[in-house]
């Protein structure tokens, strides 16, 4: 006979019989961890163009959830739209913290506009405050990249009818959607000194092609203004 450590003996007869009840737990137990693992599959995440999105809202009934940044939002977004941005600006005054603010605003923010954020930890509890899990929510940010990580997040977090606006904002069509602020959509990114790079260019590139036309068709007035300058 075997005896067992909690007190219970089994004839050697019965050892079939307890065997076959392992066993037959033990297919039991992989039956409910299958039904539970196909219980949680979800569909994926839907990539849509500018066109697509429009139809996704207007046909569809999904309603924009903006995840920009704070900044970019104010300047343009979409109307009747939720933010919900996945990045804050980070206003943390540890000493690492400030040194990399520090050199992000001297370069990134200086040229870009671009402000110095960290992830938002309450992204995730913000949207399911708002939204029920079944919702159908197109995510937007300026460039996609952004968008992309917070459909993913919200689809792991359970979220069934998520869809993302591939390249961001700055790919639609001007007059795609109907939009508030100081801005296009498209431009909601720019900021910073490269909003001006392209107007100091072109005054400077019309300022060369004048010196060149007044060189070549009036070379004589030219020679006596170079003879006027200091350096002669």
């Amino acid at each position: 006979m075997v005896v067992l450590g909690f007190s219970t003996t089994l004839t050697l007869g019965d050892r079939g019989a307890w065997a076959a009840c392992r066993v037959n737990r033990s297919a039991n137990s992989s039956f409910r961890l299958y039904r539970k693992r196909s219980a949680v599959i979800r569909t994926e995440v839907r990539f849509v163009n500018g066109d697509d999105a429009k139809k996704l809202v207007t046909e569809e009934g999904f309603t924009v959830l903006d995840v920009r940044d704070r900044i970019q939002y104010e300047r343009a977004r979409i109307t009747s739209c939720c933010h919900v941005p996945l990045f804050v600006e980070n206003q943390d005054n540890d000493l690492g913290t400030i040194i990399k603010r520090t050199v992000h605003n001297n370069f990134s923010g200086l040229f870009f506009g671009l402000p110095f954020t960290k992830p938002n930890p309450d992204f995730v509890q913000s949207v399911k405050q708002q939204f029920p899990p079944d919702s159908k929510l197109l995510v937007v940010c300026q460039e996609g990249l952004r968008s992309a990580a917070a459909a993913n997040t919200l689809e792991n977090q359970g979220f069934e009818n998520v869809a993302c606006l591939t390249s961001g904002l700055q790919s639609v069509k001007p007059g795609t959607f109907d939009s508030v602020g100081s801005t296009e959509l498209q431009d909601a990114g720019k900021a910073g000194l490269v909003t001006i790079q392209g107007k100091i260019s072109a005054v400077l590139g019309t300022v060369l092609i004048c010196a060149f036309l007044f060189i070549t068709f009036f070379p004589e007035q030219a020679e006596k203004l170079l003879q006027m300058s200091p350096a002669s």
